[in-house]
């Protein structure tokens, strides 16, 4: 999915300073919560000829920022996380990682993590937090279905 959208992304036109540019692969950051998740997508985009888009942890671009990020949350449901569902939707790792975006946000996961299952008061309040997060962000047209969760404008 991350490959897909990031190769649709290339060539397409955005603004910046009041003039427009043409997206190239310095244009987009890729994040995820987790290193394996890193070496993934890094092997995928490179894959399809887009190798030089930058992969990391949300820890990583701390303080940077793109035309476009594309958050990974790498996992098919709360039940399968390999941290705990606490570090996945932590609040603050999802803010840097989609406050990176100078235009447009993404993020990429499985719906199933809208329903996960939950153990604690704090977990209920993440999975409300990426659930009201995606209902923001598609009424506004955002939200590519085939392509994730949603889209936030930055």
């Amino acid at each position: 999915m991350v490959t897909q959208l990031v190769a649709d992304l290339m060539g397409r036109t955005w603004r910046t300073g009041g003039r427009e540019r043409v997206m190239t692969p310095a244009d987009v950051l890729v994040v995820t919560p987790y290193n394996a998740q890193v070496n993934q997508v890094r092997s995928a985009l490179a894959a399809v000829g887009l190798g030089q888009v930058e992969v990391g942890t949300v820890d990583k671009f701390q303080g940077r920022e793109a035309a476009v990020a594309v958050f990974s949350l790498a996992a098919s449901s709360g039940a399968h996380v390999p941290r705990r569902l606490d570090f996945l939707l932590d609040r603050h790792r999802l803010n840097v990682a989609l406050s990176r975006a100078k235009t447009v946000a993404y993020l990429v996961g499985s719906p199933a993590l809208l329903t996960s299952p939950v153990q604690t008061p704090e977990q209920l309040r993440l999975v409300n937090g990426l659930c009201r997060l995606v209902e923001i962000a598609a009424p506004h047209g955002l939200a590519p279905p085939p392509l994730g969760l949603g889209a936030a404008g930055a």
